[in-house]
């Protein structure tokens, strides 16, 4: 691995340091991700609600608000169907929610993945029409290119809204309201800060623009309604979906991680029991992205996410507590499947496809509801975009995740013409392709990423965030730290490096995978750290290494210890 650093100009370091009181180190972090202004800095620094924009400002919202607002005053019946992954399950549960305080029972569908296939078909259209033709069908995370779809529901009288995210080739809607900030060539908002907002978030969105519309006509409800208890759903679909935790993402997941963190849910509360999530340790990413979020996505990959939603919607704490521990069972048996296929796919790649620098793999046994997951290991582990794809009859269906610097979204703008469909965002798409074309495909898609990384995809690099001493690593410095979180993408998490670390004890190996370590900073401290799946590199004892680490929390019997999580190692001077 190839360490990368390139220290910003000192002295717009210290600039920025005077400016907005942080210390230095935090004042390069900064810099580094493109925060030189004092005054957006410091609203980057301590995002508030009050930061968010007129709701208005996205298009067709109004037009979707007014609609809604229409449905409340006559009291309509209402279908929401949103796709099955976690921004579609809390993207459904937050609209009917919103909606059932305004006196509508809107019914709701989540697509089946091995009945309907994705998003807005017409079979999940007909089951949801099983209860009766309703007077507004309203489609969330997916929708965008459903023509026939719409067309079919407006056909019979039905009045649609689609709400999505989702980028694609093909061209958009003509029929119903589609709010989708990617669609129509607008680039009028380009680098608006809702831009990036995934499904829930541009539902909030719509919730707040019906909201500020009730409450110019004096509705008590609407003056009653505090749109902050919904941030707990906003948060777990945001975090979950991948999208760039900046701009309106960033207020929306920073609050709405603590909102989570006390949240009154008896389903999320349930779900964290069986995750082994501890509220009063914080609620961070990495507990959406490894714990929860996976449980919410095991139902709809193994079985129907409606069972997720009705978790997130349900007030019965003995439903919840049951229906939490098959969510754990689901993702239990979704674990095991995906081990199986990872280990395949893994085999696969280092056969068939070590040197290609864009990966596509099929095989007739794969489950497709486990294989994005599958992408998404095996494109970490080997550093390149990867397209994992399932049997589906007569079509390969799957999904891709890609790396840092490469979009999914512009290399299948170049070779996506095979492809039966594609949609997604520039870290994960799912496609669906006839089996027949899979190998001009894969030939295609491997020539375009190497076109589009300049042919530098095969080693693979660490960019270091920047150097600190020993010294540094104490309470205070991490305290200061939290002031960038939440991490995720467009604000990755910081990765150290620690110079003339010399390790006094062996590593201690465990579970045959990992090792602990200790070291003294120079202070009279111990400092304690911990490498996962490294333990095939053990470093040396007794000579100066190089450390990359980030620096965690860890929760222990009742106490909040520093931790170093290491990255790699090597030789000082190396």
């Amino acid at each position: 691995m190839r360490w990368l650093y390139t220290p910003p100009p000192a002295a717009e370091v210290e600039a920025l340091s005077r400016a907005v009181g942080v210390s230095p180190v935090l004042a390069e972090l900064l810099l580094r991700n493109g925060h030189s202004d004092p005054a957006t800095t410091a609203a980057f620094l301590a995002p508030a609600l009050a930061g968010l924009g007129d709701p208005f400002l996205l298009r067709r919202l109004e037009a979707a608000a007014t609609r809604l607002r229409a449905a409340i005053a006559g009291q309509e019946s209402v279908v929401v169907l949103g796709d099955y992954d976690v921004d579609g399950v809390s993207s459904t549960a937050l609209l009917v929610s919103v909606l059932r305080c305004f006196g509508l029972q809107p019914r709701f569908v989540v697509p089946r993945r091995s009945e309907d296939g994705y998003g807005l078909s017409r079979s999940a259209i007909d089951r949801a029409l099983e209860g009766g033709r309703p007077a507004l069908f309203i489609a969330l995370d997916c929708g965008t290119n459903s023509h026939d779809e719409v067309a079919y529901l407006i056909g019979q009288g039905i009045d649609v809204i689609v709400i999505d995210h989702h980028r694609s080739k093909e061209a958009v809607l003509s029929q119903g309201l589609l709010v989708n900030p990617h669609v129509d060539g607008d680039t009028s908002g380009a680098d608006a800060p809702w831009r990036n907002l995934c499904t829930v978030g541009l539902v909030f969105k719509l919730a707040h623009g019906l909201v500020k519309q009730l409450r110019l006509e004096q509705h008590p409800v609407a003056l009653a309604l505090k749109l902050r208890d919904y941030l707990d759903l906003v948060a777990l679909g945001t975090v979950a979906d991948l999208v760039p935790l900046l701009g309106e993402n960033r207020i929306l997941a920073r609050h709405g991680l603590r909102i989570l963190q006390e949240t009154r849910r008896p389903g999320l509360r349930a779900l964290m029991a069986v995750a082994s999530v501890k509220p009063a340790n914080g609620i961070n990413p990495v507990d959406i992205s490894f714990r929860l979020g996976p449980r919410i996505n095991a139902s709809g990959r193994l079985a129907d996410a409606a069972l997720s939603v009705e978790l997130l919607l349900s007030d019965d704490d003995t439903f919840c507590a049951e229906t939490a521990r098959q969510l754990d069972a689901f993702n239990r048996e979704r674990q095991d499947i995906e081990r199986r296929i990872t280990e395949e796919a893994e085999r696969l790649i280092e056969t068939q496809y070590a040197e290609s620098p864009g990966i596509v793999l099929y095989s007739d046994d794969w489950h497709p509801g486990v294989v994005g997951i599958v992408a998404g290991r095996v494109s970490r582990k080997y550093h390149r975009p990867c397209i994992v794809l399932g049997n589906e009859g007569e079509l390969a269906k799957g999904s891709g995740r890609s790396i840092d610097g490469l979009s999914l979204v512009d290399i299948l703008g170049v070779c996506g013409a095979p492809l039966a469909s594609w949609g997604g965002h520039p870290m994960a798409v799912g496609i669906a392709i006839e089996k027949s074309r899979l190998p001009a495909f894969r030939e295609q898609f491997a020539e375009t990423v190497r076109i589009q990384s300049g042919g530098s995809i095969g080693q693979r690099e660490l960019a270091l965030s920047a150097w600190v001493e020993p010294g540094q690593l104490h309470e205070q410095f991490m305290t200061e730290l939290e002031a960038l979180h939440p991490f995720g993408q467009g604000n990755p998490e910081p990765v150290f490096g620690v110079s003339g670390v010399v390790l006094r004890q062996a590593p201690e190996v465990f579970k045959g995978q990992h090792f602990r370590f200790n070291f003294e900073n120079g202070r009279g401290r111990r400092l304690h750290g911990v490498a996962w799946k490294l333990a095939d590199r053990v470093p040396p004892v007794g000579m100066p290494l190089d450390l990359a680490v980030q620096v965690t929390w860890n929760h222990f019997n009742d106490r909040k210890l520093l931790q170093l999580e290491l990255i790699d190692w090597r030789p000082s001077g190396g």
